[in-house]
């Protein structure tokens, strides 16, 4: 019995361990849309960075942090595909909505290589999807910094576009500020519930939302 545990001991050793399987491009199930409130970011990560998207007079509300191809649980990630990567000119290109080119590079990288499209189709339907949010107008007032329920900014969104549900739309917080709306979509773009791992609302009653810059 001794000796078997050994011989079995040294089989593993040789064979070295498995390796984990790659994320396969085009295998998923739905996108999440993930929007950003421009000027909580910069004061949580491109102040820092010295990003141009922070630079006064932009006025950008909430901008694309991305779409992400989703599992009904769990998300892929850094696919390997078979696409090329996007010219600077491409990425740059994205940068009205997105904020720079290089977070829709980075993007493109770990969630669009994973959608199974070309970067010119990944980066079109983007634009697509953030095209078709209806945006509540309030968002484009916010000229002084705020306090409030974060179920209210879930509530004006869900007040702009009827075809939305609480299912659909998750908001995320981030060190005391509003840091992301969150909207379920199918392949074809259509509002869909979200899985559960993306319902996690944020609950503060004081969550912070920063002026337009």
């Amino acid at each position: 019995m001794r000796l078997f545990a050994v011989v079995a001991g040294i089989v593993t050793l040789l064979a070295g361990p498995v390796a984990a399987q790659p994320d396969r491009a085009g295998d998923f199930d739905y996108y999440v849309m993930a929007l950003s409130w421009s000027s909580n970011w910069c004061a949580l990560e491109g102040d820092a960075r010295g990003e141009d998207q922070c630079l006064p007079g932009r006025d950008l509300g909430f901008t694309l942090h991305g779409l992400w191809p989703q599992h009904e649980t769990g998300w892929p990630e850094w696919c390997r595909t078979g696409q090329r990567d996007p010219s600077r000119r491409e990425s740059a290109a994205m940068a009205d909505i997105m904020g720079s080119g290089g977070l829709a590079w980075y993007q493109w990288k770990k969630h669009g290589r994973c959608s199974g499209l070309p970067p010119q189709d990944y980066f079109a339907l983007s634009r697509d999807a953030f095209d078709a949010v209806r945006m509540p107008e309030v968002f484009s007032k916010v000229t002084q910094d705020l306090e409030l329920p974060a179920r209210v900014i879930e509530d004006a969104f869900l007040e702009a576009d009827p075809r939305l549900t609480r299912d659909m739309v998750t908001v995320t917080c981030r060190a005391g500020l509003v840091q992301e709306v969150r909207i379920c979509l199918t392949r074809d773009l259509e509002p869909r519930d979200c899985g559960r791992d993306v319902r996690r609302d944020c609950t503060l009653p004081d969550a912070g939302l920063n002026a337009l810059r």
